[in-house]
């Protein structure tokens, strides 16, 4: 993979010092731009008393009000008569999006052409990171609907020569591997692990397919899920995070973290906690802010907006793929962060426990979880469902084990709260298609919290 190139070389392998010139120069011209054409930030300038015009580096960034979601959804109708983050008038909006709803009521989008071919470019220099190119085919298993990812991701294979086979689901049937001979697939890791065991039983083992690479988007996930697909499927797998906001962030084929387009969205990193931004190497939630170039348009901006995911930035030196856009770790929806005596942790946490290589001598991958309890009255419990391959061969007591360790290894607190019997794991054990999800229509939901 020595040989890969770049989509937009000129911009991906700027110097530090003239990329960071360039950050700067289009900080102006959105600014200037947010206040000639948003009504929301036009009358948020004023309320806050911003000049505009003084907002032109990284730090003054920095000095800016916080926007969530909850800000966005109130400033929309039914709540206004106007969309008031809309941009411009309605003869510059190509398409109207929302976001999936999925932490609350959907977001609307307004996207003009210009948005699109931005939009396309990030994940064109993400697919050209990770080696796809002219001749390859790819499967989208994402929704093409009022969010963006598969349509941009169509769009994205036209800059590069790709072709795309737009199933829109992981479902689709297994003669399309056969027929269509695909190279990569854009999934998440579970629909990959499914397609993988649903291939297996039809006949066609997944590491004789013509699938060279895969690319994981969708969802967070843990490293050992992640080893253990890229095993079943003999092939890497490449971490993407978009999102209808604009994020599209991409893993390049030396995966030492994710690039983020520096030119096109600005990312800080924010402690809601402390109330203020925090250095490179902490964790804290990802906040972005919509880059324009100088005399571009844009349907919908956004300045300081907090994606309720979390991250922590690994590198701004250059990476050694020649690339020198910051990398941000793999991110996490704050959503699925939960916590116990004052210890917070993670779905993907579970995750790792299940994923335990040992463990999948055993298991499906397919797991559940549910917290229960009152700490004012007593014992937190988390119970762990897993789907074992076989209901009568299941070595639960060395999954227990494994889980437990795993769980535990940086978490201290929660560690001695197990220990002192304030937080208890119990775990439960199924056949195929006896965990709670499969009985509920959607998503599954791996961790919910019952207390």
């Amino acid at each position: 993979m020595t040989d890969i190139g770049y989509f937009n070389a000129e911009i991906e392998t700027m110097e530090r010092s003239n990329l960071d010139a360039l950050v700067e120069e289009r900080i102006k011209y959105t600014m200037k731009y947010a206040y000639e054409n948003s009504p929301f930030y036009y009358k948020w300038f004023k309320k806050n008393n911003i000049n505009f015009s003084d907002i032109k580096t990284h730090e003054d960034l920095q000095e800016l009000p916080i926007i969530t979601g909850s800000t966005v959804r109130d400033r929309q109708p039914p709540e206004t008569k106007e969309f008031e983050f809309k941009c411009g008038s309605w003869d510059d909006i190509y398409t109207i999006h929302e976001t999936s709803g999925t932490s609350g009521r959907p977001k609307s989008f307004f996207l003009t052409w210009e948005d699109w071919q931005r939009y396309a470019e990030k994940y064109s220099r993400a697919f050209t990171s990770q080696g796809f190119g002219t001749g390859d085919r790819v499967v989208v298993c994402a929704s093409y609907g009022m969010n963006v990812g598969a349509n941009t991701m169509t769009l994205a294979a036209k800059n590069i020569g790709m072709t795309i086979i737009p199933t829109g689901k992981c479902t689709f049937p297994v003669r399309l591997m056969q027929n269509y001979k695909p190279t990569g697939i854009v999934a998440s890791i579970f629909k990959l692990l499914r397609l993988a065991r649903r291939m297996k039983k039809e006949g066609l083992d997944p590491q004789n397919s013509s699938i060279k690479r895969l690319i994981a988007g969708g969802e967070s996930f843990s490293p050992e899920a992640r080893d253990y697909v890229e095993e079943l499927w003999g092939v890497k797998i490449f971490n993407t995070y978009g999102s209808t906001e604009g994020t599209m962030c991409g893993e390049c084929h030396k995966r030492v973290g994710l690039h983020v387009p520096e030119d096109m969205v600005h990312l800080d990193v924010y402690n809601p906690q402390m109330k203020d931004f925090v250095p490179d190497g902490e964790c804290g939630r990802i906040v972005l802010t919509t880059l324009l170039p100088v005399g571009g348009k844009t349907g919908t901006l956004l300045l300081n907006y907090d994606t309720d995911d979390t991250t922590v930035v690994v590198s701004r030196d250059k990476c050694a793929c020649g690339r020198t856009h910051m990398r941000i770790m793999n991110p996490q929806r704050e959503a699925e962060t939960f916590w116990i005596s004052g210890n917070p942790f993670n779905r993907v946490d579970v995750e790792q426990g299940v994923f335990q290589r040992e463990n999948m001598e055993y298991l499906t991958g397919e797991y559940e979880s549910f917290i229960y309890g009152d700490e004012d009255e007593g014992e937190i419990t988390m119970r762990v469902s897993v789907e074992c391959e076989t209901s009568d061969k299941c070595d639960q007591e060395l999954i227990e084990n494994n889980f437990i360790k795993s769980f535990f290894q940086y978490k201290p607190g929660l560690k001695q709260a197990y220990s002192e019997g304030s937080f208890d794991l119990i775990f439960n054990f199924t056949g195929p298609g006896g965990l709670e999800f499969y009985r509920i229509k959607g998503r599954p939901r791996r961790v919910v919290d019952r207390r």
